[in-house]
């Protein structure tokens, strides 16, 4: 059985504050869970992390409180955390006194998910994003899945209304595919006799806790079972029936989820390929050529054919 994680980056409101919506997820065989869950949780804890949510998004922010900070790379963890923490609540009483409630509301949750890695510098935090992409590109076993729309080309295609539908159903198709691949033959030995059982594989999905989404997307699959023209496959007998949705903070395969979608998003907005290479290079070069019998990764980039990223230009070569 495979389960694979979810998570979002990006809204998929038009125009809402990002060109892209991107949902990825990671899917891992369910023995494997706690090795993988273990490994992280080791890299949090050698970056005093331990216990607490990895949010790529917070955690690679730029904090200002530290650029005021004279000699704050030379401090320890702890004089980091009492210096930027002075200058927060000074920074609250401040704003408190212009009687600007809103700003006040929005410093309090900046610093809410910020504090817990206030005491690594930007590099360092950086140094631990990389290290968990570099980690998990190496797990053989995992397959990461993702689709990533180009808001402004997926008008001329679909109403607007429809962005989260598209990239949850066609998520749900990519890990459909990926367990009918993962599908073999069990062999069994009986004394002189050598036999094969037909192993089938199952999946579960399991989401952030979104209370906005989960019926929605407890509907979509659902809705994507009950469509005759694909459940002619038999795709979809492999999945179970109803989405898991669970809280991120206490999921850390579903904080891999949101590193995976940051991590696209970054890349198709902004060109930024710092975390994406890391990730997905290896997972690509696999495709096609390794000797495991599933692709590493199932990426793919709804955008216009003008589109010159990575993920577009492979989808390319692979068609050809």
């Amino acid at each position: 059985m495979y389960l694979c994680y979810l998570d979002e980056s990006g809204v998929p409101e038009i125009p809402g504050n990002s060109t892209h919506f991107v949902l990825a997820g990671i899917a891992i065989p369910i023995e494997r869970w706690r090795e993988a869950d273990a490994s992280i949780s080791e890299i949090m804890a050698k970056y005093g992390l331990a216990g607490e949510e990895l949010h790529t998004a917070w955690l690679l922010r730029k904090y200002l409180e530290q650029s005021k900070i004279d000699g704050f790379d030379e401090m320890s963890w702890d004089e980091r955390r009492a210096q930027v923490a002075r200058l927060q609540v000074a920074e609250i009483h401040r704003v408190r006194k212009l009687g600007i409630a809103k700003r006040n509301a929005q410093l309090k949750k900046v610093y809410r998910h910020t504090n817990p890695y206030v005491h690594l510098t930007l590099e360092e935090r950086h140094m631990l994003a990389l290290e968990i992409a570099e980690t998990i590109s190496k797990w053989e076993w995992a397959v990461l899945i993702a689709f990533c729309i180009d808001k402004s080309y997926f008008l001329t295609k679909y109403k607007s209304s429809q962005v989260n539908a598209l990239a949850f159903s066609r998520v749900v198709l990519q890990f459909a595919e990926i367990l009918e691949d993962v599908e073999g033959f069990d062999s069994i030995e009986v004394e002189s006799t050598h036999s094969q059982n037909h192993m089938r594989e199952f999946g579960l999905l399991i989401h952030d806790n979104n209370a906005t989404v989960a019926l929605k997307h407890t509907r979509h699959l659902r809705a994507i079972r009950d469509d005759v023209l694909i459940s002619t496959t038999g795709l979809f007998d492999r999945i179970i029936e109803t989405p898991l949705f669970v809280d991120s903070g206490l999921t850390r395969m579903i904080q891999l989820a949101d590193l995976c979608a940051y991590s696209l998003r970054r890349y198709v907005e902004n060109d930024d390929s710092s975390l994406f290479s890391t990730l997905y290079s290896k997972k690509w070069t696999n495709i096609g050529g390794s000797p495991y019998p599933i692709p590493r990764a199932s990426v793919h980039h709804f955008a216009g054919p003008s589109c010159l990223c990575l993920i577009c230009a492979k989808k390319s070569i692979l068609e050809k």
